[in-house]
């Protein structure tokens, strides 16, 4: 077993570095806004440092959608603006994260009603398809094109044929957005920022006049201690008025949080070979239906489906996936195909909140979250401190840079963008190396730090078996997680470093002590420390199984 590089005394060293240094900016969330912030800044040549209350990605930056798109439905509310932007976005991404960031055809099933296809619906759609590839659509090397209907059966054969027109395929994009995060963390690290995890923020510090002028955090396990820093940026997403509270002294009320959910099932229920766009019977709105994780042979093994889009106001800590919410995406689900999908048939739940921004949303035009604006806002208080929130995946990096654009400005600095052509972690390889399939699978994750895994394996034989049975994963990736990836308990491993949790629950519950054990030697934990990380991760999993039965 290899000795720990980032285990218990790296994470030593980075406490000992925010309590020595002072920065030029401390960022509070380690979602993919504030990782976006923390790697902007970093590459411009500040000093900064990014503290995070529970794990890297752990809130909505790990339950999205995890689609690198401009979003077609934001053409229909007139954000023209909002999608050109996401769409050089997009394209950025693919080029900085060519390992991360796959291009996923999607289809749109033209349906026949009462036998009888509505020209007007069909010639509206074609319209669409065109805005969005002159809108920035063409950047991805593909226009749309529509399909007949024997030729869009076959991208969906579970469907009812005779209700079938014909189709319109489009090309967007795809990535698994905790990866993304962790290579930007990985990133930044590597142009000199610092980042913890588990490290809770109390309050902000203000100094004598009133200005922000860093945070006091207290680290799991730890005495509370202070981080002195020019400016504060506050990224923490659903959690930003929280922050907000603790430097303005009351709660600004200025996030309407929206709940996605999705549900994993199997792929041979679906059998779907790219990404279809379904509609919801009797709701306005549409739901994806995205192939993910690849057998050795090339065909898929998981569908997931998803997302929902409802206020709302529960707490935020650890939104659940309710009965309600199952039975409306199953509800969907069953009206576009025809193989009976049951809750017996899920394997996986995921449900996170977006950070809708009330002062940015034109609420004139619906109630709604569905409806609302998904721009985002950077602003600055009183105090100085600087919060931006709102956007979506694909957009974080301009969000970062509109951050740091403002910091420079208290700074009194001048330092131009880095990150429009900035490589991530693994990005020095465009493909993969040879068509075998682990090699495909570990490339997809990590890249050229492929290699990494594989001296591992060389050196272990064992850590070249599967993490967990069924899944892709290896023995090596879990034991990556912790030397190189911040990983430091049992749930990080299973619910971002790896995806297992969301992809088949029961059957990573199953394999969760032999993955505790595994990388216990290199966290140093004590047999009572695995049952306690075994434990907790199994309390997680029972209660996203008690949600599912309640409303």
């Amino acid at each position: 077993m290899p000795q720990p590089i980032n285990g218990p005394q790296n994470r030593i060293e980075t406490l000992a570095k925010l309590k020595a240094q002072t920065f030029d900016i401390v960022v509070i969330g380690g979602g993919v806004t504030g990782l976006g912030v923390v790697l902007d800044a970093a590459s411009r040549g500040l000093s900064v440092a990014l503290v995070e209350r529970d794990d890297l990605a752990s809130g909505t930056s790990s339950k999205s959608s995890k689609l690198i798109h401009g979003g077609l439905r934001y053409l229909q509310q007139g954000e023209v603006r909002l999608v050109y932007e996401a769409l050089h976005e997009r394209q950025r991404l693919k080029r900085n994260a060519p390992h991360l960031v796959q291009t996923l055809p999607f289809m749109i099933p033209i349906l026949k009603r009462e036998g009888v296809v509505s020209k007007k619906i069909a010639r509206a759609l074609g319209s669409a398809m065109w805005m969005y590839d002159l809108t920035g659509g063409w950047r991805i090397g593909k226009l749309h094109r529509r399909l007949k209907a024997d030729k869009a059966f076959t991208h969906l054969p579970t469907m009812q044929k005779e209700r079938l027109s014909s189709a319109y395929v489009y090309f967007d994009a795809m990535a698994d957005d905790a990866r993304v995060c962790i290579a930007l963390a990985r990133t930044a690290i590597n142009n000199g920022a610092v980042i913890a995890n588990y490290t809770r923020v109390d309050k902000i510090l203000h100094d004598s006049n009133g200005r922000a002028c860093g945070v006091q955090v207290t680290p799991n396990g730890k005495q509370s201690f202070e981080i002195r820093s020019q400016v504060v940026i506050n990224a923490a997403g659903v959690w930003s008025d929280e922050v907000l509270t603790t430097d303005l002294g009351y709660n600004p009320d200025s996030i309407r949080p929206a709940k996605g959910v999705h549900l994993t099932v199997p792929w041979k229920k679906i059998r779907n070979d790219i990404a279809v766009v379904i509609p919801v019977p009797g709701d306005k709105r549409s739901l994806f239906l995205v192939p993910w994780i690849s057998n050795y042979d090339g065909t898929y093994q998981y569908t997931y489906v998803g997302t929902t889009d409802t206020d709302y106001q529960g707490a935020i800590n650890d939104p659940q996936c309710t009965s309600t919410d199952i039975d409306y995406v199953l509800k969907a689900l069953n009206a576009a195909v025809t193989t009976g999908i049951t809750r017996e048939d899920i394997t996986a739940v995921w449900s996170g909140l977006r950070p809708l921004v009330k002062s940015v949303s034109n609420e004139k035009i619906s109630s709604r979250t569905a409806d609302l604006s998904r721009r985002h806002k950077v602003a600055t208080s009183k105090s100085g401190m600087i919060t931006v929130t709102g956007g979506k995946l694909t957009t974080y990096r301009k969000m970062a840079q509109d951050a740091v654009d403002a910091a420079l400005l208290t700074l009194n600095k001048r330092s131009s963008c880095k990150t429009k052509n900035l490589s991530l972690v693994g990005a020095k390889l465009k493909t993969a190396k040879t068509n075998d399939a682990q090699d495909q699978h570990l490339f997809s994750r990590f890249g050229s730090e492929s290699e990494i895994i594989k001296n591992l394996i060389a050196d272990d034989i064992s850590l070249g078996e599967q993490l967990i049975p069924g899944l892709p994963y290896l023995r090596a990736e879990a034991v990556f997680a912790v030397t190189h990836e911040l990983a430091t308990t049992l749930d990080d491993i299973l619910s971002r470093r790896t995806r297992s949790r969301i992809i088949n629950r029961r059957a990573t519950v199953a394999s969760a002590r032999n993955v505790a054990e595994l990388v216990a030697p290199l966290l140093g934990w004590s047999e009572q420390e695995i049952n306690n990380e075994v434990l907790a991760f199994v309390d997680s999993c029972a209660q996203e199984d008690e949600a599912a039965i309640s409303n």
